[in-house]
Order: C-alpha cells, then sequence, then structure tokens
C-alpha cells in the first residue's frame, strides 16, 4: 500500500539548501514547485542515487495546519507515496493514527493528505492524480 518514502525538511534559506546538496555533495534537481526557475520554489526534491531528499519552505502555511518553523521545532515531515490517498487514510484512521489533514486534491498534481506519527511528525500521504 505504502511505497517510496522521503524526508522533507524545512528551511529558512531555499537557495543556500539547494545550493549546498546540489553543488557541493552533487544531488540533482528531479522536482520543484512551482515549476519555472524563475521562481522561487516553496518545495523542491533533490535526487542522488536512489535517495530522495525534500526541502520546504519553513514559513510557507502547511496543509495539516501545524506552524512549520524552525522555532516551534517542526523541522522534518515524512512522505510516502500510496497507491490511493483515500483508502490509506481510512486504513491509519482505523488504526487509532490521528488525521492532520483529509485528503484533497493540489496544485501540484497529486492527492494528499497528513497524518501523525507517534511522536508528532507530520507524515505526507500522496499519490499522483
Amino acid at each position: 500500500m505504502f511505497r517510496d518514502p522521503f524526508p522533507i525538511f524545512l528551511t529558512d534559506d531555499m537557495a543556500a539548501i539547494t545550493a549546498f546538496y546540489r553543488d557541493l555533495l552533487g544531488f540533482s534537481e528531479a522536482y520543484r514547485f512551482p515549476s519555472s526557475p524563475l521562481d522561487d520554489p516553496e518545495f523542491i526534491v533533490l535526487s542522488l542515487g536512489p535517495a530522495q531528499f525534500g526541502f520546504g519552505r519553513a514559513g510557507s502555511v502547511p496543509l495539516h495546519g501545524r506552524m512549520r518553523s524552525l522555532e516551534t521545532g517542526n523541522r522534518v515531515e515524512v512522505c510516502v507515496y500510496a497507491d490511493n490517498v483515500d483508502l490509506a487514510v481510512e486504513f491509519l484512521r482505523g488504526a487509532g493514527v490521528s488525521v492532520l489533514s483529509e485528503p484533497a486534491d493540489q496544485p501540484w498534481g497529486e492527492r494528499a493528505a497528513y497524518v501523525s506519527d507517534p511522536d508528532g511528525n507530520p507524515v505526507l500521504i500522496v499519490a499522483r492524480i
């Protein structure tokens, strides 16, 4: 039911974090939203071999409604792809997992929902539309 997990790190400086991983560690850009290279991204995925890291703007408004900031300690989220977001969320809810945001189609072309892991970390459950 679940596959392709990757961490999402929150940052206050997308340009600096991208330059570090891309230019110094050899990662390549796999995804950017918004997609225009002229726009400062809200979210970017960088890849190195089979590994992917997501980076999101710390001050952006999250789907789950919890403040994303380095000061609040919400620095890392987890993203996991599912075959069907709605069924995955219902399965997790049935197991007693707290649902932070219900499944909804997003402007970047995925259906997404957030749940909370036992430590309170947001977990993004997504599927391509």
